[in-house]
């Protein structure tokens, strides 16, 4: 097995032992599910622009329910790492890689996802008791890791555009991934590849993330009174 499929395990196995935790608190798992939600609804407001944006919208889109959503990742995960031994065989090693930053993105974001929900005292945070629960947890360093693995999983999508072999390689695999337990990585592979295909600009909208998800952590970290309106409004 390659280094980056037994990274890819471990963090799956970060993912699962949070999940777990939460199986077992009822009232810790719903703070985390608002957690979320709130998020999701934060995201929209930050990215109202992108997302009414025909070059745009469905990479805001495809950021919002594949890399910032508020679904359970469980089954994916269980094809990710039921497959992830002969993933070095099923797909070139740039793509093992991706799995991998995918993997480290979700276990980290399940983790600062969890600390939020256990700062919170209520399943129904306003901005406050959001911005006070953000710098409960720090983690700026975690932080900055999140938004940089955003960003490399989009930029290898970008990438993967650049070659056509990849992409009929992906149609012709569709069945075969399917049959071998594969459809859910398969799945956000076409989806990120067609998603950024049909961009213009893919990498301006790439930036933009990170710059705007770096302006709003430094600003939360900062305690602002009156919170920011994105948050206001995602309440």
């Amino acid at each position: 097995m390659s280094p980056d499929a037994q990274s890819i395990l471990e963090y799956l196995g970060q993912a699962h032992a949070v999940r777990a935790g939460l199986d077992a608190d009822a009232a810790l798992a719903a703070r985390v599910r608002a957690v979320k939600h709130y998020q999701n609804r934060r995201f929209e407001r930050t990215y109202a622009d992108q997302m009414a944006a025909p070059d745009t919208a469905a990479a805001a889109r495809f950021f919002l329910t594949d890399l910032y959503g508020t679904q359970d990742y469980t089954e994916r995960d269980t094809q990710f790492g039921r497959i992830v031994r002969p993933l070095d065989k099923l797909f070139p090693a740039e793509v093992v890689r991706t799995v991998r930053d995918l993997a480290e993105l979700h276990a980290l974001s399940e983790t600062l996802d969890r600390r939020m929900g256990e700062a919170l005292a209520t399943d129904r945070p306003d901005a406050r008791a959001y911005v006070a629960a953000w710098c409960a947890v720090g983690e700026p360093a975690s932080r900055e890791r999140q938004i940089a693995l955003m960003s490399v999983v989009g930029g290898a999508l970008v990438h993967y555009t650049r070659n056509p072999w990849l992409r009929r390689s992906l149609h012709l695999m569709r069945g075969p991934a399917r049959l071998a337990g594969l459809a859910a990585l398969h799945g956000f592979l076409e989806r990120g590849y067609d998603t950024f295909a049909a961009m213009r600009a893919p990498q301006a909208f790439l930036d933009t993330i990170a710059a705007r998800e770096r302006v709003l952590a430094a600003e939360l970290y900062a305690r602002p009174e009156p919170p920011p309106a994105v948050l206001t409004e995602a309440a």
